[in-house]
């Protein structure tokens, strides 16, 4: 009786403990906001929904970018199971322009010293000198109305949002704490753990207002996967488009020199990443693409007498391309599980060896096989060179692989027992040859001509 009342007593004293098991989750979002964007968000707060954690906090900074991918984000924030906070560090971040709509879009934000929010000027573009191609009044009013939604539905500012599009208002972290644009101002993630601690979220999580408990709780970090890490450097506006003019100028290199084939592989792949950083694909598209790119190098691989560098950069494209389109690493999965992408991998390495393989050399033979010269008939006699053994007067006999033929000189000139001749051309079972050494001539003077 005393062990289960010692039992019952321990339950009871631990649960309290047990209860308090706090767990919050951080990740970083770096570059420009694209459709890759908002695949890293939603892995992320998907991770931090399926470990139930008391919140996620995203560590951004952004200079802005595409305006569609922006909203999809916010839509994944506002349906998330767990808090959201995003958190404008380090100091010299910033959410600017779509990182703004962003912030506004979160259920808490908090802002380091030293980083900047606002400056959401909607705009089409650049053009060729550089200059800022402005958005019609149409485009523009659509974003004011809907900054300022963002920001009522959860109590901050609408005034300041509006001005952050027409007056490209841009705050310190102080001002825009002064004006109830923000949250907190946290010097690191420590002090935003304690600053956050029983403040309530500006918008309802799973239809109710929370109040975040995050003082002492476990951090688990989330680490960016290299094709995230290779993304955020391709999408910067001035990579893609370096990677895009170089691609251009590769090709057409290579269509000056042909037989040499690096410029136009080089190119092809620049112009694939460049396309890709330009954002207008999500990490499955690209994938799609890179893989699509792996075949066409296998194929021209088959059909091009090179040395191998097709393959390579098939081999290559296939296996990112791959690793793109089933995600995966780092401790976020996309369309797979862990365990299975663990395994996967190896299967895509293997997949990616065996297609350069087939293509380099099975594929190759048989386009060979196909273009080799007959066997037999005239299309095979024709080139080959034999050795007179009876008189061409004009006509007598020569020895071909062992063979004696009939033979009559094209000229119509003696030829003598020994000379060696060349096939130009058949008349039935009988040959027309030309001295070898005329052959020669014929064929450097067409060379001269």
């Amino acid at each position: 009786m005393r062990k289960v009342l010692l039992i019952v007593a321990l339950f009871i004293l631990l649960t309290p403990a047990l209860a308090q098991a706090k767990t919050v989750y951080v990740a970083q979002i770096k570059g420009q906001i694209t459709s890759y964007t908002y695949d890293q968000f939603d892995r992320y707060i998907s991770e931090a929904e399926r470990a139930n954690a008391n919140a996620i906090i995203i560590e951004l900074d952004t200079p802005g970018g595409r305006g569609d991918a922006m909203q999809n984000i916010i839509q994944r924030i506002q349906t998330a199971r767990v808090p959201v906070i995003i958190y404008v560090y380090p100091s010299g971040a910033m959410a600017a322009s779509a990182g703004t709509y962003i912030a506004l879009g979160s259920h808490l934000i908090a802002m380091a010293p030293g980083t900047g929010i606002g400056a959401c000027r909607p705009i089409l573009g650049y053009s060729q000198n550089g200059s800022i191609i402005e958005a019609p009044a149409k485009i523009t009013n659509f974003y004011v109305a809907y900054i300022k939604s963002l920001a009522e539905a959860s109590g901050r500012n609408a005034t300041i949002a509006e001005k952050f599009i027409t007056e490209d208002l841009s705050l310190t972290p102080e001002e825009a704490l002064k004006y109830h644009v923000i949250e907190v101002i946290a010097y690191d993630l420590n002090d935003l753990l304690n600053k956050a601690d029983g403040m309530k979220t500006k918008l309802p999580v799973n239809g109710k207002y929370v109040t975040l408990s995050l003082k002492g709780a476990q951090v688990v970090y989330l680490r960016p996967t290299f094709k995230d890490q290779l993304i955020t450097y391709i999408t910067d506006p001035v990579v893609a488009y370096v990677l895009l003019t170089l691609g251009i100028w590769a090709l057409i290199l290579g269509f000056l020199s042909p037989g040499w084939h690096v410029p136009e592989t080089a190119g092809a792949i620049m112009i694939a990443l460049a396309i890709i950083g330009l954002g207008y694909f999500g990490y499955r598209s690209a994938g799609l693409l890179l893989i699509f790119l792996a075949i066409i190098f296998f194929i021209a691989e088959a059909l091009t007498p090179t040395f191998g560098l097709f393959t390579v950069a098939g081999f290559i494209s296939f296996v990112i391309g791959s690793i793109f389109l089933f995600s995966g690493g780092g401790g976020v999965d996309y369309l797979v599980s862990r365990e299975v992408y663990s395994q996967l991998r190896l299967v895509i390495i293997t997949i990616g060896i065996l297609l350069a393989v087939f293509f380099a050399f099975g594929m190759a033979a048989v386009i060979r096989a196909h273009r080799r010269k007959a066997q037999t008939g005239k299309e095979e006699m024709i080139g080959l060179t034999g050795e007179v053994v009876e008189p061409l007067v004009p006509e007598g006999m020569i020895k071909i692989r062992g063979e004696l033929w009939k033979a009559v000189s094209k000229t119509g000139e003696e030829i003598n027992i020994g000379e060696k001749v060349r096939v130009v051309g058949m008349e039935g079972l009988k040959l027309i040859v030309v001295r070898e050494k005329e052959k020669n001539v014929e064929e450097e003077s067409k060379g001269g001509e």
